[in-house]
């Protein structure tokens, strides 16, 4: 590995202190190094406050002068919340500042052209395919309008999401639950479908994981707004906003739902769904379940990550498939997945996937 990809890396772990906390903004971090040692770090660590490239220049004072700068993406040039990192970077006298990826935000970009203006020697490109993964939701809003969608599934050995009773709790252990509230907390929205509300009645809340510094929108595909009015869900949804998709819905079910706080939004098809969410800035979307809600994203490609969660439990007969709702496929044409990374959570496996060709 370089020793421009090793202190990289090094800013990219420090971004992902930010989780949770700097949406719509992305998470960034920001590494100072002179004569080859860290002098100073930093991150971007809640909306409004200050970047990550600011904080690692006040942790290294005057060491920052001809040093160089790594950050993982391109320093703002534009005055927001903030005054320009550029402005910082140039200010403290540093000779080299690498940065990952440039900017996809058109009113932020161009920090890295304005430093090389000002002489300063510029690196781009190191670690980028990490670095856009870290914030892909981010990037990806600047081509779709659609939010970012990850769907999870916890599963047995045997591909279940529940026994032949239709039973699913409890497939995984807790700390692949614990990790599962810490992917919560990262998203704009947890999302499940009307059969998935109606059997387990869920609170789609962050618990076991830090508060993200805004609550996770709540969104159940429901065609006609079958969503009980004693559901979890809708019994708070004055105090967490909820949303149902509708397809079809009686006038007099969806006046019912909104009376009770709840968003009720019109739309014929998942994707325009979707394209609803992304209309009330919704970047990104965690699904939750269930196997219907599952299959019909991967049959009109509109999942982004997969991510499977698996316990090492066998089901057997009769259990319910994870994709048994999904459309049948020839294997010699069958869409294939790349992994993007894999962990382990107690006795099970975590596996994120990409769909292949995105």
């Amino acid at each position: 590995m370089s020793r421009d990809s090793a202190f990289m890396r090094r800013a990219l772990e420090l971004a992902l202190r930010g989780w949770g906390q700097t949406a719509p903004n992305p998470m960034v971090g920001a590494v100072v190094v002179s004569d080859g040692k860290v002098v100073g770090e930093g991150y971007h660590a809640r909306f409004g406050g200050a970047h990550a490239e600011v904080s690692a220049l006040a942790e290294a004072g005057e060491r920052a002068r001809g040093s160089t700068v790594y950050v993982t993406l391109e320093p703002c040039a534009h005055s927001g919340k903030t005054p320009p990192c550029t402005d910082a970077l140039i200010a403290s006298g540093v000779a080299r500042v690498v940065c990952a990826t440039l900017d996809p935000n058109p009113v932020a970009a161009g920090g890295m052209a304005r430093l090389a203006e000002r002489r300063i020697a510029v690196a781009e490109s190191v670690e980028e395919k990490s670095a856009r993964e870290l914030n892909a939701p981010f990037f990806h809003a600047f081509r779709s309008t659609r939010p970012w969608i990850t769907v999870k599934l916890a599963i047995s050995l045997d591909g279940a999401i529940a026994d032949a009773h239709g039973n699913s709790r409890w497939i995984t252990g807790e700390e692949s639950r614990r990790q599962v509230h810490h992917l919560r907390a990262g998203q704009d929205a947890i999302a499940v479908g009307i059969g998935t509300a109606i059997a387990d009645d869920p609170s789609l809340t962050v618990r076991e994981a830090p508060a993200p510094r805004v609550a996770p929108l709540r969104v159940v595909f429901d065609r006609r707004a079958r969503l009980p009015l004693t559901s979890e869900l809708a019994r708070t949804a004055r105090i967490i906003p909820t949303v149902v998709i509708a397809e079809s819905a009686d006038a007099s079910r969806v006046a019912t739902l909104e009376n009770a706080g709840v968003v009720v939004l019109r739309a014929a098809t998942l994707a325009e769904g979707l394209d609803e969410l992304g209309r009330l800035q919704v970047r990104s979307v965690l699904v939750e379940g269930g196997a219907r809600l599952a299959g019909a994203l991967l049959d009109a490609a509109l999942v982004d990550r997969l991510v499977i969660f698996q316990a090492p439990v066998i089901l057997g007969s009769g259990a319910i498939g994870a994709f048994a709702q999904t459309s049948s496929a020839v294997l010699t044409t069958a869409s294939r997945f790349s992994i993007v990374e894999q962990r382990t959570f107690g006795d099970d496996s975590m596996t994120v996937y990409a769909p292949q060709g995105a």
